[in-house]
């Protein structure tokens, strides 16, 4: 298994953790995870990686060993200011190389749509956008979200690290038993009256307060004029479920100057998990030669 090391920075008032590998000096390869997540998700990604690479990633803001805010919401903006403060600090003169899955994924494709000049190459794996909203939708989205505020949010309580792996591995069939525990021993922490939870702040389950707008995502795909990747399973179980259907999927994909996408087989949506030297595989001939 790769080593690898932690860093804490002062970003943005909270203290932040960057899980990182490789040597300083090699190229930078700047990792995103997804919601419900943590930095260290990666690691068998990073495992197959052939490449000498110099691996950065954050736990988000109420994730993993990155502190928590002090407030009742997150907001997604709030993640492109986190992730423009990183490279502000971690890569201040050079264009980077953006990896995202689910979440990290919708933040870096943003982020290189509103920053274009500071993103050299894009990939996203599994990370597609969200189902547009109505303007209909607010009051009662607003009223959720106030109806959510009279109460603190928790989460599930596990008695034992192996219980959150066997959690996981249910939540993925395909995860097998040494790769469960692993993530069970960086996804959980000990809860505040025994057992383990989920390394989060519980307010990251709120519902969010304002709608996803799809033309905004669009208009900032767009202004993308770095070369880009999307990396999906076979089967787009998840994208479909999600309300993107294959209309919108094209119009998203066309929406980039220079894409291509490629499916990898017997995969869910954590495909860095279910397959993850294949994954290494078609982001480092991407990375490398502009081609897959």
């Amino acid at each position: 298994m790769t080593p690898s090391r932690s860093r804490f920075l002062p970003i943005r008032g909270l203290r932040y953790h960057l899980r990182e590998w490789g040597d300083e000096g090699a190229p930078k390869l700047f990792l995103l995870h997804g919601w419900m997540d943590v930095s260290a998700s990666f690691q068998f990604l990073v495992d197959e990686l052939r490449g000498g690479w110099h691996v950065i990633a954050p736990d988000w803001r109420g994730f993993g060993q990155t502190e928590w805010i002090a407030g009742d919401a997150y907001w997604f903006p709030d993640y492109l200011g986190d992730l423009d403060a990183i490279l502000r600090t971690c890569a201040p003169d050079e264009a980077v190389t953006l990896v995202g899955h689910s979440m990290g994924g919708n933040v870096a494709c943003q982020y290189a749509g509103v920053r274009p000049s500071r993103v050299a190459r894009l990939v996203a794996l599994d990370a597609f956008g969200l189902a547009d909203c109505v303007p209909e939708q607010s009051p009662g989205r607003l009223e959720k979200w106030l109806n959510q505020l009279e109460q603190p949010m928790s989460f599930s309580t596990y008695p034992n690290r192996a219980a959150l792996a066997a959690r996981l591995q249910t939540a993925n069939p395909r995860l097998p038993a040494d790769k469960a525990a692993f993530l069970a021993a960086h996804v959980g922490e000990a809860g505040g009256q025994g057992g383990i939870r989920v390394a989060g702040d519980p307010a990251h389950r709120r519902v969010n307060a304002t709608l996803y707008r799809r033309e905004e995502a669009l208009a900032a795909w767009r202004r993308v004029t770095a070369p880009t990747l999307w990396v999906a399973p076979a089967e787009p179980a998840l994208r479909r479920r999600m309300g993107i259907d294959d209309a919108a999927h094209a119009e998203a994909r066309s929406a980039f100057r220079d894409f291509r996408e490629v499916e990898v087989a017997d995969s869910g949506h954590n495909l860095h998990h279910d397959q993850p030297a294949e994954v290494a595989r078609i982001v480092e001939a991407f990375l490398l030669s502009n081609s897959v």
